[in-house]
């Protein structure tokens, strides 16, 4: 159902302790600020800013992997719970996240076949024939062979890697991708490939994204709404086209004069 709520922040803030001031009094750094937004399927949210200002923090409280200080986090219109166990499974299947260096993401030792099966088994999702179905199906829908499923990633290359890290993300049929900084790791050559296939994925599978990135003329590229976050706030917000054509913070303002062009390095 396009437009359905998937996702709720309310007066998100994360606050980490430091590793400088007293022994028994670390310093604390507020890494969000008060973040409250919604994610519906069929639109990319674009959040930008600079290295520090939250961004992928508030990316890792979206899916799960970080507790908030406080704030509230609701799946669906429902508040996520610690107890609730059987909410917090079905969060973690609509719910996925593609990362930025798909080196790191993809685990090495696996074949890109068993990094797709891997979602599959844990949440004991068909046969073993179905399965090893979907994986086809999953390499198919990122532009990549079946003969892939037999290789190691680190022999493909950097472009095709984020694909299979995006086959993954896709395996429990999401509602919602979260991509943090999903090109910055990639050649300029084929940051363009990839963002054409998350466009492509959003549209044929009436997704949700958002979309992290310290470029905001990557962000452009592929947003219906924007975010603009500074020291762990937002400082500016709306649709992307009306944000860029006429920024009202002077941080906006700050970014756009520094971004050299579209997909730029």
């Amino acid at each position: 159902m396009s437009g359905e709520e998937i996702l709720r922040l309310d007066d998100i803030h994360v606050v980490h302790k430091a590793r400088t001031g007293k022994l028994f009094r670390r310093d604390r750094v507020h890494a969000v600020a008060g973040v409250s937004l919604s994610v519906r399927r069929g639109e990319t949210i674009g959040v930008v800013g600079e290295s520090g200002c939250g961004k992928s923090t508030l990316a890792r409280v979206m899916v799960g992997l970080q507790e908030p200080t406080a704030g509230t986090v609701a799946f669906r219109g429902t508040e996520l719970g610690k107890r609730d166990g059987a909410l917090r499974t079905a969060y973690g299947k609509a719910v996925s996240v593609v990362f930025q260096d798909p080196s790191t993401a993809l685990n090495a030792r696996m074949s890109i076949r068993d990094i797709l099966l891997d979602p599959l088994n844990v949440h004991a999702i068909g046969t073993k024939a179905q399965r090893e179905a979907r994986v086809v199906e999953l390499l198919q829908l990122v532009g990549l062979p079946a003969s892939a499923a037999e290789v190691l990633p680190g022999q493909v290359s950097g472009g095709q890697r984020q694909r299979v890290a995006i086959a993954r993300a896709l395996a429990l049929e999401p509602d919602l991708i979260v991509a943090d900084e999903p090109t910055s790791a990639l050649d300029v050559s084929v940051r363009a490939q990839i963002l054409n296939l998350l466009a492509d994925l959003k549209e044929r599978l009436d997704l949700g994204m958002v979309f992290i990135s310290h470029d905001i003329q990557t962000v452009r590229y592929v947003s219906d709404r924007l975010i603009v976050m500074f020291a762990g706030r937002i400082v500016e917000e709306g649709d992307a086209d009306t944000v860029l054509a006429d920024p009202r913070d002077a941080y906006t303002r700050t970014l756009l004069g520094a971004a050299p062009g579209l997909l730029a390095g």
